[in-house]
């Protein structure tokens, strides 16, 4: 079976919480308010998990790992100046990965973009302008613009629409779905994860994921932080996965 699964119901979430929002108010209205009050702040708190908590599927399907033995490597918030010196580190280990693309800095750079395609490495759709601090709150016209654009985006610059789509943060909330269905796109999370984007310290980081290293396992990186360190940091993911004897793939898709 296909890991590709774009969301084939992306509204089932309204009804369903307008159902339960119904339910409340009857058990509030026959229980009274000691009941139905913490019923109210748990469904609230339910639905804001669901937003926060990026292997959350309350909203809409996520993969968070591959069937098989290989191990998938994603790059989130490119092209930087870092693209050309992960590309060459990749090939020196004869490794594929999906570089997670933001719109407006691939427009700003094309060039890289198409040399991540022509090394042989997937590209996919992480947001026209990546807004990291409020993508969780983002309303509906404003996330179609920014899932849409960036897929126009790409697809002008490569010839080919990605398939593929990663929440920015993770953060995923209900605005995010129908046009992830509307470009066939499938949201993508994680099984390993070592906070490059802050921290610095490239043992820490590497030592984090290598807990997490398996086969099937789906790992987030990231490229132009500002410590200047992812580079050295996948170079030191892809010595542990050597030793671990795993291999990187690519997902098949449609």
């Amino acid at each position: 079976m296909s890991a590709h699964r774009p969301p084939r119901r992306p509204h089932l979430w309204l009804p369903l919480l307008l159902a339960s929002q119904l339910i409340i108010v009857l058990v509030w209205w026959r229980a009274g308010w000691a009941i139905g009050l913490p019923l109210l702040l748990t469904s609230h708190a339910l639905c804001l998990w669901g937003v926060l908590a990026p292997a959350s599927r309350l909203y809409g399907p996520v993969l968070t790992r591959l069937p098989g033995e290989g191990v998938w490597l994603t790059i989130d918030d490119g092209p930087s100046d870092d693209t050309r010196p992960l590309l060459d580190v990749l090939d020196v280990h004869g490794a594929k990965a999906t570089f997670f693309l933001v719109g407006e800095r691939a427009a700003a750079r094309p060039d890289l973009v198409r040399e991540i395609a022509a090394r042989g490495h997937g590209i996919a759709n992480h947001s026209q302008t990546h807004p990291q601090a409020m993508f969780w709150a983002l309303g509906a016209a404003r996330m179609r613009r920014e899932i849409l654009d960036c897929q126009r985006t790409l697809t002008a610059i490569t010839g080919q629409a990605p398939v593929w789509f990663r929440s920015v943060v993770g953060h995923t909330n209900p605005f995010v779905h129908a046009p992830l269905r509307e470009a066939g796109l499938a949201r993508v999370g994680w099984t390993a994860r070592g906070f490059d984007a802050v921290k610095a310290d490239v043992d820490t980081v590497v030592d984090a994921i290598d807990g997490d290293l398996a086969p099937g396992a789906i790992v987030l990186l990231h490229e132009g932080a500002k410590h200047g360190r992812n580079v050295a940091m996948i170079e030191g993911v892809l010595a542990r996965m050597q030793a671990k004897g795993l291999l990187t793939v690519l997902p098949e898709h449609p």
